[in-house]
C-alpha cells in the first residue's frame, strides 16, 4: 500500500469510531471537511517515510503517529483560516470551514481534531507504551508552546518577531515532530532526523511567503496576498524574491544532505528534489529571474 494510502486508511477508521450515531451530525461533517480532501499530505507521508527507512515493526503505530500529525495540522488550518486570523474564504480548493458550517462549529471543529489526534495515539499504542508516551511528548512540543505551531501562530499577534524564529515555529516545528515520530514509532533514536525535519519545514514556510508573493487565489488553493495584508513576517519581504528563492534553494540542499544513512536514503533525497520543485517551479524562478535580472542560485542535486 502506497504512503498516502495508508494515510487515507488511517484517517477514515478513526473517523468512523467518532461518526457514532450520538455525535452531531453537523460537527462530524464539518470535521471531515477540514480533513477531506486533504493537500499534498506530506508532514504524514514523511512520518511514514522515515520510519520505514529505520526498520518499521509496528505499522498500526506508525500509521496513528502520522495521521494525528495530520490532524493536528488540519486543525491548525481551521483556526488560522477564522475571521479572528486571516478570514480567509477558500482553503485547498473549497470553501473554508467557518464559511460552511459557521464560527462556532469551526472553533469546535479544530478542538476535536486536535483532540482526535490524541485519541488516535492512545487507541494504537498498546504493543509499545514507551515509543507512544514518546510520541505525545515529540507531537506535542510540535504544536504547544514554547516552540510550536500554537507558538507560531501566537508571535503575528507579537510587535517584534525574528523571522527565523517564527518560521520554525509556525511550520518547522511540525515537520520535526513528523520525522522524530517516525524514528520513534519505530523504536529508533530520532535525534539523527531532527535536522531533516527542521529544515525542510523552515523551506515549507519560505515556499509559502514566495507563493503567497507570485500565484493567483486558484493557484494556491488559498487566499494570495495574505501575508502583506495582514502584515505577517515573511521571507519575501524581508530578502525580496532572489533572496527568498537562493534561501529556499539552500535549505533544501540541507535537507536532503541531512537525511541519516540508511538502507532508502535515495530515495528519501528524491522525495525532498520533488518536493522543491512541487513547492516553487522552475518556471516560477525564471520568472522571478526574468522580472529582477537577476540569477538565482541552482536547484537542489541529486
Amino acid at each position: 500500500m502506497s504512503l498516502i494510502n495508508r494515510i487515507e486508511a488511517a484517517l477514515e477508521q478513526h473517523f468512523s469510531l467518532a461518526a457514532a450515531a450520538s455525535a452531531p451530525p453537523r460537527l462530524i461533517q464539518a470535521m471531515r471537511h477540514a480533513v477531506f480532501p486533504g493537500g499534498a499530505r506530506i508532514r504524514p507521508q514523511l512520518c511514514l517515510a522515515v520510519a520505514k527507512a529505520c526498520g518499521e515493526d509496528d505499522p498500526e503505530l506508525t500509521d496513528a503517529a502520522a495521521a494525528a500529525i495530520e490532524l493536528l495540522h488540519c486543525a491548525s488550518l481551521v483556526h488560522d483560516d477564522m475571521p479572528c486570523f486571516d478570514d480567509a474564504d477558500v482553503r485547498r480548493g473549497q470553501v473554508t470551514v467557518h464559511k460552511q458550517f459557521g464560527e462556532p462549529l469551526a472553533l469546535l471543529t479544530g478542538d476535536a481534531l486536535i483532540v482526535m489526534a490524541y485519541q488516535m495515539l492512545a487507541r494504537s499504542g498498546r504493543q509499545h507504551p514507551m515509543r507512544t508516551v514518546q510520541l505525545l511528548s515529540v507531537i506535542s512540543d510540535g504544536v504547544g508552546a514554547p516552540n510550536g505551531i500554537v507558538a507560531g501562530q501566537a508571535w503575528e499577534c507579537e510587535s517584534r518577531v525574528e523571522l527565523s524564529q517564527y518560521q520554525r515555529a509556525k511550520t518547522g516545528a511540525l515537520f520535526v515532530a513528523a520525522t522524530c515520530a517516525g524514528a520513534l514509532a519505530a523504536g529508533v533514536d530520532p535525534e539523527p532526523w531532527h535536522t531533516l525535519g527542521d529544515t525542510l519545514g523552515e523551506a515549507y514556510q519560505v515556499a509559502d511567503d514566495i507563493r503567497d508573493v507570485m500565484m493567483q487565489a486558484d493557484q494556491l488553493g488559498k487566499p494570495a496576498g495574505q501575508d502583506a495584508h495582514h502584515g505577517r513576517p515573511s521571507a519575501a519581504a524581508d530578502l525580496g524574491l532572489v533572496g527568498a528563492l537562493d534561501y529556499f534553494n539552500r535549505l533544501m540542499q540541507t535537507a536532503a544532505d541531512s537525511v541519516p544513512m540508511c538502507e532508502s536514503r535515495e530515495a528519501m533525497r528524491k522525495l525532498v528534489l520533488s518536493e522543491s520543485e512541487r513547492l516553487v517551479p522552475p518556471s516560477a524562478c525564471e520568472i522571478i529571474a526574468r522580472q529582477v535580472k537577476a540569477p538565482v542560485s541552482v536547484r537542489v542535486s541529486a
